[in-house]
């Protein structure tokens, strides 16, 4: 099973959270963390953030990103939204 949780924090405080769970089989990791990044946007009614060489890095090195001001089109009312691959198949 893979599972993603993600975040919203604002002045060090989590106002939302919210947890993706993915046990297809047929999907790649990359494909499953872009289909629960969406899943978390619509959720949280987020335009879907940039991925910048920070954000691709840091996720690479410890599954875990934040999404800041500079990630989005739209202007957010929040500090960051993090996410955090919590479980993942052992397929990969």
């Amino acid at each position: 099973m893979f599972r993603l949780w993600a975040k919203i924090f604002k002045d060090n405080r989590m106002l939302r959270d919210l947890t993706i769970c993915d046990d297809s089989r047929e999907k790649n990791r990359t494909k499953k963390v872009f289909d629960a990044l969406d899943e978390v946007c619509y959720a949280f009614d987020l335009s879907r953030p940039i991925w910048l060489d920070s954000n691709i890095k840091e996720f690479q090195r410890v599954d875990k990103t934040r999404f800041r001001k500079d990630n989005f089109i739209d202007d957010i009312d929040f500090d960051f939204l993090e996410i955090h691959v919590i479980e993942e198949d052992d397929t990969y």
